[in-house]
């Protein structure tokens, strides 16, 4: 059981990520149905410093608050309606890649090269919930919603991992240090 000090630890940084993924979420390119924005740096970053269950809360806060209208989505949006817009399945999507980036980084222990493998199947978890869930509501064929959801997205992902790398090898050790959750390897 963890402690009390540690819970409110991990709460506040939990907390923080959903607040900077919220931020990343306004700092928006439109180029379609779905634009180029900061929110999965964010989203892969929780996974990476905070683990895969603390990782998914902070995310789920995250969505919870776009779910009851508060301004944290894309180009500053908000409400339950997003969730079934174009844009929906990539908000799932979110969850399932801090969850998984984040189990997958305690496992590997700050290794850079688990690290990068982690958020690159928490970038194929945003497209398999996302492009998918694009095609339902356009009405899209799948190469289509793959050719506007996702192709015009990838290089942009990759600069994201890149940036988190050095990011989250700056933080694990104040992280750590007070929480805990992924420890970095010697």
């Amino acid at each position: 059981m963890e402690s009390s000090a540690l819970q409110l630890k991990r709460m506040i940084y939990a907390s923080l990520m959903a607040a900077l993924t919220a931020a990343g979420a306004y700092i928006a390119i439109p180029i379609g149905p779905v634009p180029i924005v900061l929110q999965n740096l964010f989203v892969m970053l929780a996974g990476l410093l905070l683990g895969g269950r603390w990782g998914l809360i902070s995310i789920g806060v995250y969505l919870l608050a776009g779910a009851v209208g508060l301004p944290v989505f894309a180009g500053g949006t908000g409400g339950i309606g997003k969730f079934v817009g174009p844009t929906g399945g990539y908000l799932f999507g979110f969850g399932a890649a801090a969850y998984l980036v984040g189990m997958i980084a305690e496992k590997g222990r700050g290794r850079v090269v688990v690290d990068v493998l982690a958020m690159l199947a928490g970038t194929v978890a945003i497209y398999a919930f996302g492009v998918p869930w694009l095609k339902v509501v356009t009405g899209m064929s799948l190469s289509k919603a793959a050719a506007v959801g996702m192709l015009p997205f990838l290089i942009g992902d990759a600069l994201k991992i890149a940036a988190a790398i050095p990011i989250a090898r700056s933080l694990r050790p104040i992280i750590d240090g007070a929480a805990d959750p992924v420890r970095v390897a010697g």
